[in-house]
């Protein structure tokens, strides 16, 4: 594991999961492959382990969880982690932490021309898509962070989501060491998103091959992550690319950055788009061929959370924020419990469906 505090998107590969986690390496794999990701760096595991080393947190994370006499009580199993969550956003981040963070952040601005460049700040645990993918979507992303100290904020916000309830659970279910699944967290540019959703290589719920699944609502995906406005839904022939059905919600609100406020809020949506489809025929092809070129290089059918720019002209790309392997033979209500992120509500909104007819 090198020593290094910060890596850029730019300088990584498939094989930098044990330094930037398993959802920033990936951007950084999907780059070379010539997939349009957003521009960014990793604080990476390394300074993770340097800031529970230095701060003495190891030995209060192994003293709460000494506490718990039964992983099966849930009480005190989420008793133990809120404590530890506690004492991470106490401790402060070291200096030489806080200074890489403030030197990468800085050229990051100069590279998007922003003075202090709004950025999502995402957690990427190296085991996400491994072992750890039951509860992936339960590690936190903060959405329109701008600001050094701010920055920093977020970051101790992702690296203490490593122990929500059920990571810990978990964790203490299959007797591992809690240090061996060090947090990454990614900072990178926040795309001024004209639309956004998830799309996936296969039908996530049945399972069938031959059909794609893109969800997709105007703005941020906030507004479906906090059960405002629910998704259109579109499935797709993998073979033909026709549409086989395009299911449009109304949608009252739409989540925007508020430069005033250096935050996401949610805004009433404009009347002239509260019916439309979000997706046009152009935008659809173009998040069909993003999502087949990441499925063909993976080997595997995968879920895709993309990106429409506010700018973004006809003919070019969509930005893809994250992929990870899609799983569809979990039973249901398993996939029902799936965590907070677009693409777990995405799941979790498909299968609702499915059970409805």
């Amino acid at each position: 594991m090198t020593d290094a505090l910060i890596v850029w998107i730019a300088d990584l590969g498939e094989d930098g999961v044990g330094v930037a986690g398993s959802k920033i390496a990936k951007l950084g794999s999907l780059r070379t492959l010539g997939v349009k990701v957003p521009r960014g760096f990793a604080l990476t595991t390394h300074a993770y382990l340097q800031f529970i080393r230095e701060t003495g947190l190891r030995n209060a994370i192994e003293r709460f969880l000494g506490e718990v006499d039964d992983p099966d009580d849930i009480d005190q199993v989420e008793a133990a982690a809120e404590s530890i969550r506690r004492a991470f956003h106490a401790a402060p981040i070291p200096p030489i932490i806080g200074a890489a963070v403030e030197e990468a952040y800085e050229l990051l601005s100069d590279e998007c021309r922003d003075l202090n460049v709004p950025v999502a700040v995402r957690s990427s645990a190296t085991g996400e898509d491994g072992a750890e993918a039951s509860f992936a979507g339960q590690f936190e992303t903060v959405l329109g962070v701008s600001g050094v100290g701010d920055v920093l904020d977020a970051v101790k916000v992702c690296w203490a989501s490593l122990y929500n309830g059920r990571a810990v659970s978990y964790r203490l279910h299959h007797d591992l060491d809690h240090a061996s699944s060090p947090m990454a967290v990614g900072i990178i540019e926040l795309i001024h998103a004209r639309s956004s959703g998830v799309a996936f290589s296969i039908h996530p719920v049945s399972g069938k091959r031959d059909r794609m699944v893109i969800e997709a609502n105007w703005g941020w995906g906030e507004a479906v992550v906090q059960g405002l406005v629910t998704p259109d839904h579109v499935e797709i022939g993998k073979s033909d690319r026709r549409v086989l059905t395009y299911q449009e919600h109304t949608k009252v609100v739409v989540s925007s950055f508020d430069y005033s406020q250096g935050r996401v809020v949610q805004v009433p949506m404009p009347s002239r788009l509260a019916n439309r489809r979000v997706l046009d025929e152009e935008e659809l092809d173009t998040i069909v061929d993003a999502v087949l070129e990441i499925e063909a290089h993976y080997g595997y059918p995968v879920d895709v959370e993309w990106v429409i720019g506010r700018y973004r002209r006809v003919g070019e790309p969509v930005v893809i924020v994250q992929t990870r392997p899609e799983t569809v033979h979990a039973p249901a209500p398993s996939r029902a419990r799936l965590g907070f992120d677009v693409a777990s509500i995405a799941r979790r909104t498909v299968l609702s469906r499915s059970e409805d007819g």
